[in-house]
Order: C-alpha cells, then sequence, then structure tokens
C-alpha cells in the first residue's frame, strides 16, 4: 500500500489518469463518425497529451474497420517516458506505424503548422492552478487568452483548433466542471469560437473514468456552426428499473432509458446543447428541427433568443422541447432570483480550523474567554427548515460583534484568548497572506459581517445530495462549508423578510427547486451530490410574494419551521403548492433529478 503513495501523488502532481479502454474506444468511434480523411487518402490524428497511447490505438482499431485503405498518421507527445515507452512497445507488437515523441507539447505547439491534423483526440492532463503555481498559471494565462482561475486543460485546448484542418474534428475527454463553472468560460469560449460542438456526453458519476473528476466528452469540428448539438448526460437514478439496454448502447440511442451499469443503475437523458442563459429560466440553444413539434409560444420564444444563443460566461445545460417548456413557463412566473433578492454569502473561513475551531474547548490547556467562543454551524447540523446542532462545535471568534466592519478586539482585554492565541503564533503569522492584507496575524480569513450573526438567516451546506435549507435563529456563526442569506437583507420590515426567507425555502427545498438547479446550473458529482454554491443559488427562482398561491408555500413552510413534521404526505403537498406558484401544475421530475426523501 505504502508504494502506491507516491504513484498516486505524482499523477495528482502531473494529472496523469490514463484513459480506460472502454472510455478509448467510445471517444474514437464518435470522432471518426465526423472525422474524414484527406483527397489524398490520408487520415492525421494527434495526441497531445497520449500518455501510453490508448486513445491513438483506439482510433487504429476504428479506422481499419471505418476507413480501409485509409492511410492512418498517428502522431502523440507526452513527458512521460514510461508511458511513451509502453506505447512504442505496443505499436511495435501491433505493426502500427506511429510517431511518439517525449516533450512539454505546450513547449513545442507553435512549431507544428496550421492544419496540420485531420483529428485530434486528446484527454489533457487535469491540473489545477493549486498544483500549477501561481506563476506558471498566470504565464499560461496571457499566453494564451484565457481568464480567471484556470487547470492545464484550458491552454491544451486552446491550442488545437489552429492544427485542424479546415473540417477536422477534436474528440476531447475532459472534467464535465468545464460545463457549468466560472472557470469553464475558458473552454466554453474555445468550443464556441473556433470550433463547433456536435455531440457531446456528460457521463457523470458512471465512474467510467478513474481520476476523481467527472467526465464529459466533446465532438467538435472546425467548421461554420452548424445546426447544433446533441447532448447526452448519465447520472445515478436510485429506485429506478433499469430497461435491457447497455450503457454505451443508451448513449448513442435517440431517447432516454434507465440502465444498468457496473450494479448501478443510472437514468440517460437526451436532448440538445443550450450555450446561453437569457431570462431566468429561459430555454436557448438546440436546432431548427427541435421547435417543430414544440407548443407555438415555445418555438416563438427560442426563435426570438437564437441570436444571442452562444454565450460562453453561460452555463450550458441541455434542451429539449419539455424542459425548455418547463422553464418558460418558470420564467413567466418568476418575480425575481434569489440573488436578486439577496446577498448570498459564504461563510466563515480560517485557513486554521484546528486553532479557531473545536467542540473540546473545555479541555483545553488554554481557553479563550466564553464571550469570544461562539456556537458554529455546519454542514453537519443542516436539514431542510430548520438548524440542529449535532455538537457543540465553537470558534474562537476574535471580532467585536456589534460593529458593522470586521474590527478584530484588543488582546489586552481578553487575556485568556490573548495567551491561547499566542501559543499558534507561529501556525497563525505564517499565513503571510494574512498579513500581508494588512490584518493582524490572529485574525480569521474570511470573518464576514460580526454584526449579522445576531440576526435570523437562511443557511443550507455547500455540498450535498438534495437541498438543505434551513432557518437558524440562534445567533450562531456559520462555517465555511455552508452559504447564508441574513433576513435582514431580504426586507426592512421584520415580518414580510420571514414570509420572504419561507418562500426561499419552500423553492429551494422543494422537487422544482432540485430539478431547477439540475437543469440550468447542473454542477454534480459523485453520488448525487451537488454544489450549492452563490453562483447558481443566485440563479434559483422566485415567485411573486404578493401572490395568493405563494402564501399557500409560506403558510406550510411556516408549519415545517415551528415543528410540523415533514412526511412524504407533506412533502408532496409543498410540491403541489410550489409547482402552482410557478403556473406548472403537478409534475415528476425526471428519475434522475428526483430528489432523496428528506
Amino acid at each position: 500500500m505504502a508504494s502506491e503513495a507516491p504513484a498516486a501523488r505524482d499523477r495528482k502532481r502531473h494529472g496523469r489518469h490514463y484513459t480506460p479502454p472502454v472510455l478509448a474506444r467510445f471517444l474514437a468511434q464518435r470522432l471518426l463518425r465526423h472525422a474524414e480523411p484527406s483527397d489524398a487518402g490520408v487520415l492525421r490524428v494527434l495526441d497531445p497529451a497520449c500518455g501510453d497511447g490508448e486513445l491513438l490505438f483506439a482510433v487504429h482499431e476504428e479506422v481499419a474497420a471505418r476507413f480501409p485503405g485509409v492511410r492512418l498518421v498517428l502522431t502523440g507527445y507526452d513527458l512521460d517516458a514510461r508511458a511513451l515507452a509502453v506505447a512504442r512497445e505496443r505499436a511495435r507488437s501491433a505493426g502500427i506505424d506511429a510517431h511518439w515523441h517525449k516533450a512539454d507539447f505546450l513547449a513545442v505547439e507553435a512549431r507544428l503548422a496550421d492544419g496540420a491534423f485531420d483529428a485530434v483526440i486528446t484527454n489533457p492532463p487535469y491540473v489545477r492552478t493549486q498544483q500549477l503555481g501561481g506563476s506558471t498559471a498566470q504565464l499560461l494565462s496571457k499566453r494564451f487568452g484565457l481568464r480567471g482561475r484556470i487547470d492545464l486543460t484550458h491552454p491544451f485546448v486552446a491550442t488545437l483548433p489552429r492544427l485542424l484542418a479546415a473540417g477536422g474534428v477534436l474528440g476531447l475527454l475532459c472534467a464535465n466542471r468545464f460545463l457549468t463553472t466560472k472557470a469553464g468560460a475558458n473552454i466554453r469560449r474555445l468550443l464556441l469560437t473556433d470550433l463547433a460542438p456536435v455531440e457531446l456526453y456528460d457521463l457523470g458519476d458512471t465512474k467510467l473514468f478513474t481520476a476523481a473528476v467527472l467526465p464529459a466528452i466533446t465532438i467538435a469540428r472546425r467548421a461554420n456552426h452548424g445546426d447544433g448539438c446533441r447532448y447526452v448526460s448519465a447520472y445515478e437514478a436510485i429506485g429506478e428499473t433499469p430497461g435491457a439496454k447497455t450503457l454505451f448502447e443508451a448513449l448513442l440511442d435517440p431517447g432516454g432509458s434507465i440502465v444498468e451499469y457496473n450494479g448501478r443503475t443510472f437514468a440517460v437523458e437526451v436532448g440538445t446543447l443550450a450555450t446561453g442563459c437569457g431570462p431566468p429560466g429561459a430555454g436557448r440553444g438546440g436546432d431548427e428541427s427541435s421547435t417543430r413539434d414544440a407548443a407555438p409560444a415555445v418555438t416563438a420564444e427560442r426563435r426570438t433568443l437564437r441570436g444571442a444563443a452562444r454565450e460562453p460566461e453561460a452555463a450550458w445545460r441541455m434542451s429539449h422541447d419539455a424542459i425548455d417548456s418547463w422553464l418558460a413557463r418558470i420564467a413567466t412566473a418568476t418575480w425575481r432570483n434569489f440573488g436578486e433578492v439577496a446577498r448570498i454569502r459564504v461563510g466563515i473561513k480560517t485557513t486554521a480550523d484546528h486553532v479557531f475551531i473545536s467542540d473540546r474547548w473545555a479541555q483545553a490547556d488554554l481557553c479563550p474567554e466564553p464571550e469570544l467562543l461562539l456556537e458554529l454551524i455546519t454542514h453537519h447540523d443542516l436539514a431542510p427548515w430548520r438548524a440542529t446542532r449535532a455538537r457543540d462545535v465553537r470558534v474562537l471568534y476574535p471580532y467585536d460583534l456589534a460593529c458593522a466592519r470586521r474590527t478584530p478586539i484588543d488582546l489586552g482585554e481578553y487575556p485568556a484568548a490573548a495567551a491561547y492565541l499566542r501559543s499558534h503564533r507561529r501556525t497563525l503569522a505564517g499565513r503571510r497572506y494574512v498579513v500581508e492584507s494588512g490584518r493582524a496575524w490572529y485574525e480569521i480569513w474570511v470573518p464576514q459581517r460580526p454584526h449579522l450573526w445576531q440576526q435570523p438567516k437562511l443557511v443550507f451546506p455547500d455540498i450535498s445530495d438534495r437541498p438543505r435549507f434551513a432557518l437558524d435563529s440562534s445567533g450562531a456563526v456559520v462555517n465555511g462549508d455552508c452559504y447564508w442569506i441574513s433576513l435582514p437583507d431580504l426586507a426592512a420590515a421584520p415580518t414580510e423578510a420571514t414570509r420572504l426567507a419561507y418562500l426561499l425555502m419552500g423553492v429551494a427545498n422543494s422537487a422544482l427547486g432540485l430539478r431547477f438547479y439540475d437543469v440550468v446550473c447542473g454542477n454534480r458529482l459523485y453520488s448525487g451530490r451537488r454544489r450549492w454554491i452563490t453562483q447558481y443559488v443566485s440563479r434559483l427562482p422566485v415567485p411573486d410574494p404578493a401572490a395568493a398561491r405563494s402564501a399557500g408555500v409560506i403558510d406550510l413552510v411556516r408549519e415545517f419551521v415551528e415543528g410540523r413534521a415533514p412526511d412524504a404526505a407533506a412533502r408532496a403537498e409543498l410540491d403541489e403548492r410550489v409547482d402552482a406558484a410557478f403556473g406548472v401544475g403537478l409534475r415528476v421530475p425526471p428519475p434522475s433529478l428526483r430528489p432523496c426523501a428528506g
């Protein structure tokens, strides 16, 4: 076991997660469906991060069946000498002519001619900014015109469009994060401006890939933008009955399916790619054929939005008639979204939790003054409707709670806290970013607004398989694994703020709220977990709080907050009332989008 640790660390550092054969074969098949040999009967294929050559060998096998008689020219680059040795031996044994180069592709790509390849197939290294180093990331961002936080996938993809011949095809396997995150806008921009996506497979939590990321396959052509991109997703569906199709058959089937794969059940959904955000809940994207059987209002809306349908900054999502019609009705009934109603804040981030946070302060050799040890809400404490602290976790919060702005305490007034903090001074002062920002060495990195902790607030966890929006009136601090909305931000009058808080909780904790998240935001992780961060929660819709149908939601949520047990019947009643508030009627979400009981 010990011998595996260095290898695992090396893979993480260099992003070396080589493609499993079954996935390589599928990627090669989809790539070659759109690739065409040159007039001279030659097909030139590049893998800029080839590893042991699995992707290129899959291309060789598929070309032999699809294009008999075509001369195949395979080229691979990689820095891993051991992997290249394996590739060379495999090619020699199989009698495959290929060109293998031990080199940093990003350092040599400028020497390659424009249009040098008919196809590129790649699983680029996934190395985050933290592993790249800040200076390296900045240099790559400047060189390739990238924005924000990047990983090594971004510059790799940036090099590829110019290397493709006209009509050439890219087959890209990478983390599906690029579909929805702000940082992923780099890849979305490249795929929309320099290429035309034609097929997209969000392989979700199928675990077809061994890396700790969820994979996606994108097939894109260097051509004028076409009529649309087929979009398929596969996520685990608990409690559903699978049919007879295999996973890979379902990925290619024109309709959605429930399938079994490796002992788990998955919902495979099929639609077209929507690449713009538009008004709240509005559907975009898709081709003209997808509107032929749509309702007239939906068809007209799509045509109106078509001129702005390619927005790289917007998250990508699946589009089909049922989803787009549903979103259009929600958009019509939306008063505002969560981000327009109030500021959504992350909890505190100490960057030294072992110093500031504990559930055993009473046993500490040095214990700070009790008035500085505030109750702390973490993700363990949250269920829908009410926050219930599982343990007596407290945070040493070295700020004046009476001040609206961050005001650190005077250590001279708190000798016990001063003694405790000084016992950890080496650790705390070692956080150079705190000191260099002009703060005292004993401060918390993200303390938020101290005076707001005493006010009621909505709290929800960063990562959860289901929405867990809860109301807290205890005055507790919120930890950085959660987000929160202060009720005074919602309205000046306490009664009005409370009613609006109930409405927000009702929408967020409903089946409609979960489905809206999955359709519009879509940042799902393994085992159905989702990221409930500001970027996504801010997009959730809010119906008019003054409407009679909204009052029905508010009244029911009040009962839940005040103690009514939300059993299955009560949850179904909530879903009906939220649906009615948006005018969508009673609708059961697709299997992969149904919320868990809770």
